[in-house]
């Protein structure tokens, strides 16, 4: 999409000056999505080292599992979390080159677009793997389980 007219002016019909507002409000999404969860965290934490101070003799059973899973599980589930944070970095850092040197050679060149959005897919696929690899590895750890008894 071309954001100039024919003269080479700036044409606030194809790009409003609100679009970049919209923008920065996907960036607001996020850092409220992390806020959220570091308030949550916070007053739970809080929340524990009350009842430790209050009744040291229930503060274990704030901080155990409510469920006990087997040994093999804890690990296919760690396998499972390893598997997609390691396949997202390796996502995250060909899509931060990639975009950063696409971005810069199509302000050059404009048909440069199209093949920086093949590549950009391209350089995404390790972390649809990792989801796919962590998805099969969880449904699969439940098969054939004994369940631990206490």
């Amino acid at each position: 999409m071309n954001v100039l007219d024919s003269a080479g002016l700036y044409n606030p019909e194809r790009c409003p000056a609100y679009g970049s507002f919209f923008s920065a409000m996907r960036c607001a999404a996020v850092i409220f999505t992390v806020f959220g969860a570091s308030y949550g965290t916070a007053k739970s934490s809080m929340a524990i080292c009350a009842t430790g101070i209050i009744r040291p003799e229930r503060l274990m059973q704030n901080t155990d599992l409510v469920e006990q899973m087997p040994n093999h599980q804890d690990f296919l589930q760690l396998g499972a979390g390893l598997s997609m944070g390691l396949c997202g970095l390796a996502a995250g850092s060909p899509i931060g080159i990639v975009g950063d040197a696409g971005v810069r050679a199509s302000m050059q060149q404009p048909r440069l677009c199209v093949g920086l959005i093949l590549l950009l897919v391209f350089a995404g696929v390790p972390g649809l793997y990792g989801v796919i690899v962590s998805i099969l590895i969880l449904t699969k750890s439940r098969q054939n389980v004994n369940k631990c008894r206490f």
